[in-house]
């Protein structure tokens, strides 16, 4: 039974809701997670959404910043949990219940602070909710709850691997691939029994990017990407992957976001 999750870091649900729809329209995942949505609830496009055949959403947003949300063609299920990590009220975090054959799955959408400019807590208190918010995910397992598998997506606005930047020379000081963060990253993981979707099939050295910038002014001829935005699951999900696939060409549709859709395809 096939079972498409997308995850999009969509910088402002309102203002790309025409992006949006004609990704839906041409790709048809059974589930896509938006990050950065920048909506209070009541303003989210339900009617939208509905129009397009998603029927099912959960979301968790604020006004002008943050935000996340999931939108699904499948049922879910009422088990919404909504936490606030490090306690300060951002909405950036959403994880919703669905069955799918014989699986029951928890899926977590994740939208982790960028961290600023500046790679010192001292000095930039961005860099230090960042690295509070990584340690506090340190507690969230894969396996926690008996009988649900997990699966975790998002913009996690960090690259971990040295083939998931154009240059890990170059960017061990800049934010978003500074060793504090993908040693904090990987021990998320790997603590939490979480499986790597995006390197399943394509393992390192083949390079991987998400995001671009927009300071670039080719952003297709530089190339210099990042993988910010993610894909893990529980081992029991990990075999029944088949391809995940990253929308490159989305960068350069009107008005894009900097981040790209990225889409994890099951057969379970």
């Amino acid at each position: 039974m096939a079972l498409s999750i997308a995850t999009w870091n969509i910088n402002s649900v309102r203002l790309r809701l025409p992006l949006v729809e004609s990704f839906l329209a041409r790709f048809q995942p059974d589930i896509l997670c938006l990050q950065e949505t920048k909506c209070p609830n009541d303003l989210f496009p339900v009617s939208a959404f509905e129009a397009m055949g998603y029927p099912h959403l959960a979301f968790h947003g604020q006004k002008g910043y943050h935000g996340v949300a999931t939108v699904s063609r499948l049922p879910l299920s009422e088990l919404i949990d909504r936490r606030d990590y490090c306690g300060v009220g951002d909405a950036r975090h959403l994880s919703v219940v669905f069955d799918h054959g014989s699986k029951r799955i928890r899926l977590h959408n994740f939208y982790v602070p960028a961290g600023g400019d500046e790679p010192d807590r001292t000095i930039n208190r961005k860099f230090g909710h960042k690295l509070d918010f990584i340690e506090e995910m340190k507690l969230l397992h894969a396996e926690s709850e008996a009988g649900i598998s997990s699966i975790l997506v998002g913009d996690l606005n960090i690259a971990p691997l040295e083939d998931d930047v154009w240059s890990h020379k170059q960017l061990l000081k800049i934010v978003s691939h500074t060793p504090i963060e993908t040693e904090g990253l990987t021990a998320v993981m790997t603590g939490g029994a979480w499986v790597d979707l995006m390197r399943q099939h394509a393992p390192p050295p083949e390079k991987l990017y998400t995001w671009w910038s927009y300071r670039a002014r080719d952003w297709e001829a530089a190339d210099r990407g990042r993988r910010l935005d993610h894909i893990w699951s529980s081992a029991d999900l990990a075999p029944h992957l088949k391809r995940v696939d990253i929308l490159k060409e989305a960068r350069g549709w009107e008005r894009p976001s900097d981040h790209v859709p990225v889409i994890a395809h099951f057969d379970l």
